[in-house]
Formats: C-alpha cells, structure tokens, sequence
C-alpha cells in the first residue's frame, strides 16, 4: 500500500467509519506525534480525541477533495462537516507516514464562510 492509499483508508476509517481504533492499530506508527495543539502526542490520546468528537457530533463526516504525496508526506484537503445542514470547514491535513505507518500530523481549520469575496469555492 502506497502513502497516499495508507493515509485515506486511515482518515476515512477514523472520521468517516467512526473507528478510530482500527485506523489506530492498523496504520499508526509505535510513536505518534501530535503537531494540533489541542490533541496531546500518542495512539491513545488521537483515539480519545476522535471518539469524543464524533460522541459530540455523530453526524461527523470528511469529504475528501484532494490527497497530495510528496517524499513522506501526504497531505489531505477536505471538506468537514459536523453534520448534513453544516457548511463544513475546510481541513489541510498532513501527516508523515515511515516505514508504512503514520508517525507525525498536522491540521489547519478554517470555517467556510457564508459569504466570500469572491466567487470561488474553498474547494
């Protein structure tokens, strides 16, 4: 399996699957470190954030626009929402992926406004 094809089974299984476990054991490196300052480093820490936030938001769903692979990175841009009336937020994931596990991440999050300033999606 290709990086680009470990890290959309991971996000899809996690946040859209509502698994994290699984995308856990099956996809993340024996160290994780954790770049969004609101999640703490770790498999158990990303397992807790996950399940807390589709706890909170059940309808909880990414629609994944683009995956991008450069060398160990991939990155993910996607279109979040919490549930089916949400405008959603557009998310620039990325993650580093070593030795077929994912071992580092970072996230960007911007809300989609309900006007712009241009007519251009987000997408």
């Amino acid at each position: 399996m290709d990086n680009k094809a470990i890290v959309r089974d991971f996000y899809e299984t996690a946040f859209n699957q509502h698994d994290p476990e699984s995308a856990v054991q099956k996809h993340m490196g024996a160290t994780y470190r954790q770049h969004n300052p609101m999640v703490p480093d770790g498999k158990d820490a990303f397992v807790s954030f996950v399940s807390g936030f589709v706890k909170q938001f059940p309808g909880l769903h990414s629609d994944i626009k683009r995956v991008l692979s450069e060398g160990d990175l991939v990155v993910l841009h996607s279109n979040m929402k919490i549930n089916q009336e949400d405008r959603g937020s557009a998310v620039v994931d990325i993650f580093r992926v070593e030795g077929g596990k994912i071992v580092e991440h970072w996230d960007v999050v911007q809300e989609i406004p309900e006007k712009s300033a241009n007519q251009n999606t987000m997408f």
